[in-house]
């Protein structure tokens, strides 16, 4: 019987200790976009490694391969393929980008 009352008496202990908060941790943040400057010159230099890039691989190629290829971001793969499009140098099908 004796163990009856210690097991009792300790449930009435941690019955009567104050809840702890819980410290929720804060989501870790995002990684921002690569900042890219968008100004003629940048976007010339940026053409021309899109350009380079596609002409070596001879065949249509993803945002994502191109960039890889060119060793370059995708939101500078981005501005120099508005570049391209603008002059009339490429053609899109299917989610490829190729030389017109």
């Amino acid at each position: 019987m004796a163990e009856k009352k210690t097991t009792k008496k300790a449930a009435a202990v941690k019955a009567e200790e104050p809840k702890k908060a819980t410290v929720k941790k804060a989501a870790a943040p995002k990684k921002a976009a690569a900042t890219v400057a968008v100004n003629a010159e940048n976007a010339g230099f940026k053409a021309g490694d899109v350009y380079q890039a596609l002409a070596a691989a001879g065949k249509a190629l993803t945002v994502k391969e191109i960039a890889k290829a060119a060793k370059i971001s995708e939101e500078e793969t981005l501005l120099g393929l508005g570049w391209l499009f603008k002059e009339g140098k490429l053609a899109a099908a299917d989610e490829k980008i190729t030389l017109a």
